[in-house]
């Protein structure tokens, strides 16, 4: 099996949950971002290549929905899912703590590169303040859905070896 097809497929469903159901779980004005979990979790499961390619598209879709500028989540979402990526190598023994961790961190930083990059553009973003009132809470959001998402996803994306139970996601 072609192992681009499930990760396109997941990408195809992470950006309509984008758009149809993100702007309904608002909490705070804080909206989840699919896209962003989906490239996470397929460089985790398939490596560094699929997750920085995974990021440019999936980033460069979600600009593309928005009215900014064209690019800079693409940019910063392809650089999250390479590194990501470069550690799936080492990354999986038992459990789901450490990649959820790998999630939580790689969400922070990418809402810190993010607000950077905009600030570089000239957009603005009141880049300090909304560290605290963006950043912070994105992440942490991304973090809890992330717990939720990792098993299921990650199942559907692992198609090397068959998975009988979640206990072992490798």
């Amino acid at each position: 099996m072609n192992r681009s097809l499930p990760a396109a497929g997941a990408l195809l469903a992470g950006i309509v949950l984008q758009v149809a159901l993100a702007p309904h779980l608002a909490v705070f004005g804080v909206v989840p971002n699919f896209i962003f979990l989906v490239v996470v979790i397929v460089a985790l499961t398939q490596g560094p290549v699929a997750g920085g390619v995974t990021g440019l598209v999936g980033g460069l879709v979600f600009d593309l929905l928005g009215t900014g500028v064209v690019g800079p989540y693409g940019l910063v979402l392809s650089v999250a899912g390479y590194t990501a990526g470069m550690l799936s190598a080492n990354l999986f023994a038992e459990g789901w703590l450490l990649p959820v961790t790998v999630a939580a961190v790689a969400s922070l930083a990418a809402e810190f590169a993010y607000g950077i990059v905009l600030s570089v553009l000239g957009t603005s973003v009141p880049f300090w303040r909304s560290i605290v009132t963006i950043m912070l809470p994105s992440a942490l959001y991304q973090t809890a859905l992330a717990v939720l998402a990792f098993p299921w996803l990650a199942r559907l994306l692992r198609t090397e070896r068959a998975m009988k139970s979640f206990r072992r996601l490798a």
